[in-house]
């Protein structure tokens, strides 16, 4: 589940305070220390050790065991950076990675092997194939929402791939920072895999460094930045970034189950999930009976469900002012407790398409809901704005679900209910334009922490001096037949 920090304000780079009570981001190692730890990474990459089957095996078990291991240290560790329920904590953070971790581990031999291609008439006779290497020493910059998952879950592509590894834990989740770098180096290669804490400054100088790769998740606007420091170096970079995922429901669908998911999915972490339902288009032939049954879940989940609370004062008053001009009516009271950082749903119908609510990644449990005359005017909506990460349909159609894929680019799509996509291990995740660049996830992890080196090799045996200059006409002749295109029946 690839998770953003909002558009604004910033947290990694930029120096949001930290929440109340937090050490984490006074905490940096001294710059010869870093310099330090990378060194050491690189040494025990060069030396071959994690080029081994055997020993990136050790390592996936490593992180299954870290999770099972230390469920309660973990949750508890959420539930104090961000007042995440603990079975939330377990479903979105600890099993989707461990699942991750799992699948890796029973396909990580078919990865590794070699891929064979097809060798032209040209090039023969030879074997051509490409050879799955590691990339060398990479970093993972995880932010605050799902501090677990979005820091061991990519590592599990690093670590599969062969690669050593500097993680940098978000400053925002402290507790759980501290957690996790306390236990790595007791389940993983402590030569291997280094987790540094601290705040912007440590940030600023980690992307100094010339790194293998870089994979960050976060907000687009952070980005930027991120790409434009790894482009000094030319490190290739993945970016899980955020935006404005849509949900359509067409007139078809079933409205009950559509309005339960939606809700579910807007409630899931206080909304504070970049694949999470930014906005919903429905068709207006059944707007007035989705919404009042959206209303309704939602309600009842203020009234019956426990919630995540919000990182910090400053991302529940950036949520109070996008409630502020949006022009549209809302369906459920406000209702924010400061003191406890909440901040419950809120519908708003019909808001102005061109308020910061309709053009901001919402990041909270704030759900716009706009009325269309048809999916075709969904579709026009949502291609006309930036590509998102998520988009998600409901119908009972499948020419609209077709129409829907065909026509819209967005990262990841999921029909007839929302994020589970995320949790599909063999599914790759990532987004397109500015919602992201590159994926990972099972086997996308994989080749995304891996360099596929392509390889051909040629007998030298029976070496004939026709194929080199001066090529007599015979011999481009019979070349050119040989290989004409197209081929002739």
């Amino acid at each position: 589940m690839s998770i953003d920090t909002p558009a604004a304000p910033e947290t990694e780079l930029e120096g949001e305070p930290a929440p109340e009570g937090s050490q984490a981001a006074d905490v940096a190692p001294e710059a010869d220390g870093l310099a330090a730890t990378i060194a050491g990474l690189r040494a025990t990459f060069d030396s071959g050790r994690t080029r081994d089957l055997a020993w990136r095996r050790r390592q996936l078990q490593g992180v299954i065991d870290l999770l099972q291991q230390n469920e309660q240290q973990l949750v508890a560790a959420m539930a104090v950076d961000v007042g995440k329920p603990a079975f939330d904590a377990w479903l979105t953070d600890l099993l989707t990675t461990r699942d991750e971790a799992a699948y890796a581990l029973e396909h990580l031999d078919e990865w590794a092997e070699p891929t064979k291609y097809k060798v032209p008439v040209v090039a023969q006779p030879g074997t051509a194939w490409t050879q799955p290497q590691p990339l060398g020493v990479v970093l993972v910059i995880a932010p605050w929402n799902y501090p677990v998952q979005l820091l061991l879950s990519p590592l599990v592509g690093a670590l599969a791939a062969g690669n050593a590894a500097l993680l940098k834990p978000s400053e925002l989740a402290p507790a759980t920072s501290a957690a996790i770098a306390a236990l790595v180096p007791k389940y993983l290669d402590p030569d291997a895999v280094a987790v540094v804490e601290g705040g912007v400054d440590v940030t600023t100088e980690l992307l100094a460094e010339p790194w293998d790769h870089i994979l960050f998740t976060g907000s687009t606007r952070v980005g930027k930045v991120v790409m434009a420091a790894a482009a000094k170096h030319l490190t290739p970079v993945t970016l899980e970034l955020g935006g404005k995922s849509p949900t359509i429901v067409a007139a078809d669908a079933d409205l009950k189950v559509a309005a339960k998911r939606v809700a579910w999915a807007k409630y899931l972490n206080a909304g504070q999930t970049c694949i999470a339902p930014d906005y919903v288009l429905v068709e207006r032939s059944v707007e007035d009976r989705f919404t009042k049954l959206l209303v309704d879940e939602l309600g009842a989940l203020r009234d019956g469900a426990e919630p995540a609370s919000i990182v910090n004062g400053d991302h529940v008053a950036r949520l109070e002012g996008l409630l502020d001009g949006h022009g549209g009516e809302e369906l459920l009271p406000r209702r924010t407790d400061a003191a406890a950082r909440t901040v419950d749903p809120v519908v708003v119908r019909e808001p102005d398409p061109a308020s910061p609510l309709m053009t901001e990644e919402i990041f909270g449990p704030l759900l716009p809901i706009l009325a269309v005359d048809s999916v075709d005017d969904a579709i026009a909506f949502v291609q006309a704005r930036p590509r998102p990460l998520a988009l998600y349909l409901f119908s009972s159609s499948r020419d609209t679900e077709r129409q829907v894929l065909e026509r819209t680019i967005a990262g990841s799509v999921c029909v007839n209910h929302l994020v589970y996509q995320c949790a599909v291990s063999s599914l790759p995740f990532g987004g397109v334009g500015p919602s992201g660049i590159g994926g990972y996830h099972g086997k996308a992890g994989f080749d995304t922490f891996s360099h596929h080196k392509s390889v051909l090799r040629r007998p030298t045996k029976g070496d004939l001096s026709l194929m080199y200059p001066p090529y007599s006409k015979t011999v481009q002749k019979a070349l050119r037949l040989l290989t004409r295109w197209p081929k002739q029946a």
